[in-house]
């Protein structure tokens, strides 16, 4: 799934001249695709046993607050409250949960807030990344946790908006600009012209959206991974579940 998303995100920067995509308007449609195949992910997780039922309904509450979370930031000046709760969420179950989670909190928000269109599927893999590299982080403990968290999370939005960026970057420049997308130019070109682009466009909502996820996480990283901690280990998740025959008692 990664690997078709890092397709599906770089293509302006290696797409030939002649195909059709380089002069068309219809690439977010193509790479909307993307869609079933994510939503495979979660399916493959919950049918593997990769998330138990337990694990699910923690899901669901987390993808539920995070939906609820995301219209308050609104994305105003990179003030984006859902990120920090992705990467909480990551680090505690884990890099496959992570992965889940932000697909799932970012297609929820979508719906509450009317934002279905060809760009969910590329917000839902973005957010899917942040998940997925938190719950790969090295296994520390106390404040180092939470500055190793406060960094991913700054280090991420910046990521989260330069995939972004790059989706749209082809269809909002114009044709004949400087910093427009050029199909079939050389790779340091394009590559040249879209970090241009992004330093001159989004580089401030960037900023703000990873200071959001530095200031949230070291507020309340602490809290709220103690306390998702104690609702893993009250539910015993990926515990086996068996059942034995009782001895009945004499009497």
């Amino acid at each position: 799934m990664s690997l078709a998303g890092v397709v599906a995100f770089g293509w302006p920067l290696i797409v030939d001249p002649g195909s059709s995509l380089g002069h068309s308007t219809d690439a977010p449609l193509v790479f909307s695709l993307l869609m079933p195949l994510l939503l495979a992910v979660v399916l493959a997780e919950i049918s593997e046993g990769g998330l138990d039922v337990k694990a699910i309904a923690m899901l669901g509450v987390l993808s539920a607050v995070g939906a609820a979370l995301r219209p308050i930031g609104a994305g105003t000046a990179g003030l984006e409250t859902v990120f920090f709760l992705l990467i909480l969420g990551g680090r505690v179950f884990g890099a496959g949960f992570g992965f889940v989670l932000g697909s799932t909190t970012l297609f929820a928000s979508a719906l509450i807030t009317g934002g279905v269109g060809p760009w969910l599927p590329f917000q839902m893999l973005g957010a899917a990344w942040v998940g997925l590299g938190a719950g790969l982080l090295p296994p520390l403990r106390g404040r180092a946790e939470i500055a190793m968290l406060a960094a991913w999370g700054a280090v991420s939005a910046l990521l989260y908006g330069v995939a972004l960026n790059l989706m749209f970057w082809p269809f909002t420049t114009g044709l004949d600009g400087e910093l427009s997308f050029v199909a079939g130019a050389p790779v340091v070109e394009n590559l040249h012209r879209f970090l241009v682009y992004s330093l001159a466009t989004s580089l401030g909502w960037d900023i703000g959206r990873a200071l959001t996820n530095i200031v949230l996480i070291a507020l309340t990283g602490r809290v709220v991974l103690r306390t998702l901690r104690r609702a893993a280990r009250k539910a015993a998740f990926e515990a086996p579940v068996e059942f034995t025959e009782s001895t009945p008692v004499a009497g």
